[in-house]
């Protein structure tokens, strides 16, 4: 077993550990935090069902976002949608058979990538180009951004302008996965591109990146707008009572 697949699997599983007990921490945190105040933001749903609407429609179309400014919507969209489809063309490394979905979604995914990097692209330039964007941007804003282009540029390229093998690549995530160690290709895109994915699932529990499940805990979203129907009070509000 040659240093190099010994250095990378154990990266993968140091990471992976961070990603699940870190953000499994910040949901757990997340759900405990206490909403003593009715704050959705209006017009909202007056029942919980046209909350939970109304949160879906966020998450699967960034409706706020979209009412806000279209021109961020657009890259936004363009962002998470692209890396939707790539994220799912990837399960054919982890998969043996590989379902048929993703096989018919292989061709879809690999061209989204053009639309995870424009994505991203957009939003990064409006970090300078919009002078209200450029002034409350800090530099974890911009590493992130740097990290995910790194991320997809480097994937684009294996795809495009030098191909890694792909057989063998998959024996070394199936390999992860059982537990059972196969030597990973030494090309150098495809170093950089595991070593800047590893990174991402490190640092993702400390990042901005957390609203992906912060959204479903937003009050402002998640409430109904029930306040003079129904009284709202917080399960400790009655132990402060004398």
């Amino acid at each position: 077993m040659s240093w190099l697949t010994v250095t990378y699997a154990c990266l993968f599983y140091a990471a992976t550990a961070m990603f699940v007990f870190g953000v499994g921490f910040r949901i757990y945190s997340y759900a405990r935090t206490p909403a003593p105040l009715k704050i959705p933001t209006t017009p909202a749903p007056l029942t919980p069902a046209g909350a939970g609407f109304r949160v879906a429609r966020e998450v699967v179309l960034f409706e706020s976002l979209f009412k806000s400014n279209k021109w961020i919507w657009l890259f936004g969209a363009m962002f998470h949608f692209g890396l939707l489809l790539v994220l799912l063309r990837h399960l054919r490394y982890f998969t043996e058979p590989v379902w048929t979905w993703v096989v018919l979604l292989q061709p879809f995914g690999k061209y989204a990538s053009f639309l995870m990097v424009g994505g991203l692209a957009g939003l990064w330039a409006r970090r300078f180009l919009v002078p209200r964007i450029r002034y409350i941007s800090t530099p974890s804003d911009h590493l992130m951004l740097v990290l995910l282009l790194g991320i997809g540029l480097s994937g684009m390229s294996m795809d495009f302008v030098s191909h890694t093998d792909i057989i063998s690549l998959k024996e070394f995530a199936l390999g992860l996965v059982y537990f059972d160690w196969q030597p990973l290709p030494a090309d150098p895109p495809l170093l950089v591109h595991l070593f800047l994915v590893a990174t991402l699932l490190a640092i993702f529990p400390i990042s901005k990146l957390l609203h992906a499940p912060g959204v479903f805990f937003s009050p402002t979203r998640n409430q109904a707008d029930n306040a003079r129907e129904q009284q709202h009070v917080t399960p400790w509000a009655p132990k402060l009572e004398p």
